[in-house]
């Protein structure tokens, strides 16, 4: 697996697996006047938010980025700060910011910026519709709200388009998986019934086979994957650095599973698919577009 594959992976586990709910408060301790003002020197470093202020029109005020904020490719020329385990705060500081973007979990980061008296925007993800929510509530905070309502107006159009295509079809169980070693089913994580990937799955049309367990993320092992009888298994955020049918064919292993025994196990590559930012709706519709073929033709 690829350095920055790896480490990429590590970061979505981490985010996946600690953070839940969702806030939206600007400020902290800081003035209310002085949270009206709008930012000309914003740091992100959570990769959805990043994508936001670029697609909503205010990634020119955007002076630095997370470590792995890697869309659009114009955050690639932003300075990097750290991420949610490893801020740098020397660096954040020293960018002189006006908003800084950070994860409602990371209260040693905020405790800092609240003595430096920079202003924040407090962030958690959780579900599907928190994403278009928190675009909104972004778009209000910086300045840009026509810019940003439109964004989440047309994410949920593209996510009801979908929702309708799949209506009344039967929906296939399915284990959604964002994470296994690579050629092995060794380190399965998968979606449980809680938060944006099983939001995701649920618009897409398909039954999430962990629906009755109400956590985020579940370490799945093969025997649990055959006790579950998955009809379709897709994949998602797995290592794509070796050749696709080989890293599908580890399922080969486990003939009495359903999703195997008729050759219904799919891969969607792409960042995209992990980033509860302004390409989920495509997310959905490459998911509901395996499940449901027929509904796209």
């Amino acid at each position: 697996m690829a350095a920055h594959t790896k480490s990429l992976t590590v970061f979505v586990f981490a985010l996946v697996l600690c953070v839940s709910g969702v806030s939206r408060i600007t400020g902290g301790a800081i003035s209310v006047a002085l949270a009206q003002i709008q930012p000309q020197r914003i740091v992100s470093i959570i990769p959805s938010t990043t994508e936001m202020l670029f697609a909503m029109s205010a990634g020119r005020r955007v002076i630095g980025v997370g470590n792995f904020d890697r869309y659009p490719p114009e955050a690639l020329t932003r300075p990097k700060v750290g991420g949610l385990i490893d801020p740098d705060v020397e660096r954040i500081l020293s960018l002189k910011p006006d908003l800084v973007i950070v994860y409602g979990t990371q209260s040693e980061l905020r405790a800092q910026l609240e003595r430096a008296k920079i202003p924040m925007f407090l962030y958690q993800h959780a579900g599907l519709s928190d994403i278009t929510s928190t675009i909104r509530d972004l778009g209000t905070r910086v300045g840009n709200p026509i810019e940003s309502a439109a964004l989440a107006d047309r994410i949920e159009a593209e996510i009801e388009d979908v929702r309708k295509r799949v209506a009344g079809r039967p929906r296939p169980r399915t284990l959604l998986v964002f994470g296994r070693d690579a050629e092995t089913l060794r380190g399965i994580y998968a979606s449980g019934a809680i938060g944006f990937l099983h939001d995701m799955l649920d618009a897409a049309g398909g039954m999430n086979v962990f629906a009755d367990v109400k956590r985020q993320s579940i370490q799945t092992t093969s025997e649990l994957a055959v006790a579950r009888a998955p009809d379709v298994i897709v994949e998602i955020g797995v290592d794509t650095a070796s050749a696709s049918g080989r890293n599908l064919r580890a399922w080969d292993a486990l003939p009495s599973i359903p999703a195997v025994r008729n050759k219904r196990i799919y891969q969607l590559a792409g960042d995209g698919m992990m980033n509860p930012g302004p390409r989920i709706s495509a997310s959905v519709r490459r998911v509901a577009e395996v499940l449901h073929p027929d509904a796209f033709k």
